[in-house]
């Protein structure tokens, strides 16, 4: 077996949503950064899938832990793959899940595939719209359903209208659970129109996020997890994702009152 030396400069290529770059971390040899357009959609770190960079990522991997015992396989459809950072962190902290990653960039996926090896474990990447592929799946095949969808830095308009929530929660097992990021600025009108849709369809629906994104400028990222019912969200596991750096700050029940309720569902079409 050679030895290849890894690559100190970034690889760019042009994919479907623009131009992506894979950084080396210079700080961990086995550390990547995806950039879409300098934006970071992506953290890999290779020899150790639990070290998560991001903090709403952490966030969502509080959801997982959550899902069931420590250890069980889970069956995951995860709605947008970026580096696959989530689905490696389910193989090595749940050994035997069946997981399906729905992504519509191919160039981007073949990119990600080429570079970095991809986890063991029953794994099956799918190239398409993740509106039309939810529309199309049977009630009850999923545990865990997470939405990390986006196109620059908006979701695409079909994943954000009530049907697609309505579709997601239909896919999902009695108690099933679902975790979105909603990248959003204030006065957080596209987090109160997903939380809506989510309240219509889910026995019981949180907002997680950093402690101070209503007291900071530009855009932030919200976790919105959701349990099917009978419910209700296991709020004990949520809040262990609240550590930091940076520090998040858990909304639930009476706490998302104010700005919710002030928008209404995008309705969009039957079919998304």
């Amino acid at each position: 077996m050679a030895l290849i030396a890894r690559p100190s400069d970034p690889i760019v290529a042009q994919v479907d949503a623009g131009t992506a770059a894979l950084v080396p971390d210079a700080g961990r040899r086995d550390g990547w950064t995806l950039f879409v357009d300098d934006t970071a959609q992506s953290y890999v770190r290779l020899d150790d899938p639990t070290h998560l960079e991001f903090g709403y990522v952490r966030r969502i991997a509080a959801i997982i832990d959550a899902a069931a015992p420590a250890g069980a396989p889970l069956r995951v459809l995860h709605l947008g793959g970026g580096a696959l950072t989530l689905p490696r962190y389910v193989e090595a902290t749940r050994p035997g899940s069946t997981q399906r990653v729905i992504e519509y960039d191919r160039k981007l996926y073949a990119l990600v595939r080429r570079i970095l090896p991809l986890p063991p474990g029953d794994l099956r990447v799918r190239i398409a719209d993740a509106c039309h592929a939810v529309a199309a799946l049977k009630p009850d095949t999923f545990d865990l359903i997470i939405t990390d969808i986006y196109q620059g830095d908006r979701m695409p308009p079909g994943a954000t209208t009530a049907a697609f929530t309505v579709h997601v929660a239909r896919a999902l097992r009695p108690g099933g659970l679902y975790a979105a990021n909603l990248l959003d600025t204030a006065a957080y009108t596209f987090t109160d129109t997903q939380t809506l849709a989510a309240r219509a369809e889910f026995a019981d629906v949180c907002l997680i996020a950093d402690d101070d994104f209503d007291r900071r400028a530009g855009q932030h990222n919200v976790v919105l997890a959701a349990v099917t019912a009978p419910g209700p969200l296991p709020m004990a596991g949520l809040a262990r994702g609240l550590d930091g750096p940076p520090r998040g700050r858990l909304m639930h029940g009476a706490d998302l009152a104010g700005p919710i309720g002030r928008a209404r569902p995008r309705t969009g079409s039957k079919s998304c």
